[in-house]
């Protein structure tokens, strides 16, 4: 069975009619950083959920992915609960204000209604999977006045995920470290940017705001393709092409080494752990430039609530948190469920439609 917890904590029930899946440990992010874990656990239920609730689908039409499969173009070179920052526009796309409050969701969709008045926690931003949560979702969120970036892996191929049978084999790498069914994926290739093409669209018919493709620093890791980050830089500059020409602006996800590259190229950048590993420096100037760092770090005693003096390390902006400054930091559960902590240990727990064991 499957549930969806309501505003006043009451459960929703409704059919699953897919099968049990088997629950996966902690993710951790091969050769670096920690992200995102468990959202496979849930994406099945989800997308039969939303199916049933709201009558829409959860994906584009499956399409082949086009293209010559083995063809590649050329490598080239304090945040309280409440939103403060005032968002701009260039008249295309939107550009998020430096130290604009946020509120990242993965686990399972955002469960919401026309009934809520507000959001919990009511920041300005919300992250949430791409696949998995429905129009009428980011459409509630607007009427919110809330903006929604919209998450997909844009480095690796997923199994699970409804597009994956248009991935072509020659253009999967090695497994990531502890996830030996998520592969790199070759970036250059004309394969796998028509697949991304295809994601992207679906996020602007689904009205997202904003992109946050993970998974774009495979340099960083033993991925198998031999990816550089001039491929990361080429890639994300594509990307963000296709993204603008849509109306929507995009983030580079963690790859620190190249953020210097990407300034002028994406709206904003999505961080997580700067602090556990003594580099926020590096994304420091996308501050500089006016945009905004969206900042995680994930706390061993994030449940409930942080410690008072491990939530005053991750935020003292100095330390191992210098150059942290006017980043839109929150603290997270690892599983990135809508349970989330502020700079000022003000805790929040947005409602997910959630499954059963």
């Amino acid at each position: 069975m499957a549930s969806m917890q309501s505003s006043n904590g009451d459960s929703i029930r409704m059919k699953e009619l897919g099968g049990s899946r088997n629950e996966l440990p902690p993710r951790k992010r091969p050769g670096r950083f920690t992200r995102r874990t468990l959202i496979i656990v849930g994406v099945l239920a989800s997308v039969l959920i939303i199916a049933l609730a709201v009558g829409l689908g959860v994906g584009l039409t499956r399409n082949n992915g086009g293209g010559d499969e083995g063809s590649s173009p050329s490598s080239s070179s304090p945040v309280g609960p409440s939103p403060t920052a005032n968002a701009t526009s260039n008249g295309t796309y939107w550009q998020p204000g430096v130290a604009a409050s946020w509120q990242i969701a993965l686990q399972n969709p955002v469960l919401i209604t026309a009934d809520n008045k507000t959001t919990d926690p009511d920041v300005e931003v919300f992250d949430i999977d791409l696949f998995t949560n429905s129009n009428t979702t980011i459409e509630l969120l607007h009427g919110l006045g809330k903006k929604v970036i919209c998450y997909f892996s844009g480095g690796s191929y997923e199994p699970y995920r409804p597009d994956s049978g248009d991935f072509a084999s020659n253009v999967i790498g090695k497994a990531l470290d502890g996830w030996p069914d998520e592969h790199w994926i070759d970036l250059r290739s004309q394969n796998v940017r028509n697949i991304m093409t295809k994601r992207i669209e679906l996020a602007s018919s689904k009205g997202c705001d904003g992109l946050d493709p993970d998974n774009v620093d495979a340099y960083n890791n033993d991925n198998g393709l031999g990816l550089t980050q001039a491929d990361t830089i080429n890639y994300m500059e594509f990307l963000s092409s296709e993204a603008m020409s849509r109306n929507m602006s995009i983030g580079l996800k963690n790859a620190g080494e190249v953020l210097s590259n990407l300034t002028s190229t994406v709206q904003f950048s999505v961080n997580e752990q700067c602090v556990q590993f003594s580099e926020c420096g590096k994304f420091a100037p996308m501050v500089e430039a006016g945009k905004p760092v969206f900042h995680i770090e994930y706390p061993k005693s994030a449940i409930g609530q942080v410690a008072s003096k491990v939530a005053s390390d991750f935020c003292s902006r100095s330390g191992d948190a210098d150059g942290s400054a006017s980043f839109s930091a929150v603290m997270k559960n690892m599983d990135l469920d809508g349970w989330v902590e502020f700079c000022d240990q003000v805790t929040a727990n947005t409602t997910l439609v959630v499954s059963d064991p």
